[in-house]
């Protein structure tokens, strides 16, 4: 992820041209890839222990490591987003225009139940299955705002200072938050559909998706706020 998150900061808002091929496969491949880590590694913990905190830190190391990887290949090509509420803040800040937002949302979904796919089948499951792992509850609500707002206040903050060091500190966020918060810091509302799609250890169930996204764009206004404060909202 660079500092804008994406693109210059004098765009056009409601261009869409210029947006390329390479640009939206990077968002579909790089979301898609993380999802396969997420949820393969989920898959295969399982297999190999019973333990729920030892699956849980496999879940964890494979996470924060595929998503380093990853940001650091792709943040050149599409600014390594994965995520809508990523990419909405970027808009946001004028650094994506409004125009091609619904783009990048719409490939990294793709990408994501195109991952679990992956993932799935890599594993001898079924190509997608309902998970029945319900995650609800205030507390799990509230681990869900805190994960996204921390998360999108490492990208923006840490960007405007070290931007070299954006894609160890959002990796680092994400295992801390595996850990910290009560929901396991799905924080992302195209990785949270797409995980309902596995019934495995890093599912979550249909009926409890909605509520997570909602309080993911709730931890959006939460981590704006602290740009907002803290930073420079709009990006030079």
């Amino acid at each position: 992820m660079d500092v804008n998150m994406a693109g210059p900061s004098d765009v056009n808002p409601h261009d869409t041209t210029s947006v390329n091929t390479a640009t939206l496969v990077g968002e579909l491949l790089g979301t898609g890839l993380l999802i396969v880590a997420v949820v393969g590694s989920g898959i295969m913990a399982q297999s190999l222990s019973s333990d729920v905190g030892v699956q849980l830190l496999a879940n964890t190391g494979a996470t924060v490591g595929a998503l380093y990887a990853l940001i650091l290949m792709l943040g050149p090509i599409s600014g390594a987003h994965f995520n809508p509420l990523v990419s909405l803040v970027a808009t946001l800040r004028g650094t994506l225009p409004w125009g091609q937002l619904p783009l990048y949302i719409t490939v990294q979904i793709i990408g994501a139940c195109l991952g679990t796919a992956v993932a799935n089948l890599m594993f001898e499951e079924g190509v997608w299955t309902w998970s029945t792992r319900v995650r609800d509850g205030a507390g799990i609500w509230l681990g869900e705002v805190v994960a996204t707002a921390g998360l999108l206040a490492v990208i923006v903050l840490i960007g405007q200072s070290r931007p070299n060091a954006v894609a160890g500190a959002v990796a680092a966020w994400i295992g801390g938050a595996y850990w910290f918060t009560s929901s396991t810091s799905l924080a992302n509302p195209a990785v949270t559909v797409a995980r309902s799609l596995s019934d495995s250890f890093a599912g979550i169930a249909p009926k409890s998706v909605p509520m997570f996204v909602f309080m993911q764009v709730i931890g959006t206004a939460v981590g704006s706020s602290i740009i907002m404060i803290l930073g420079r909202w709009r990006a030079e």
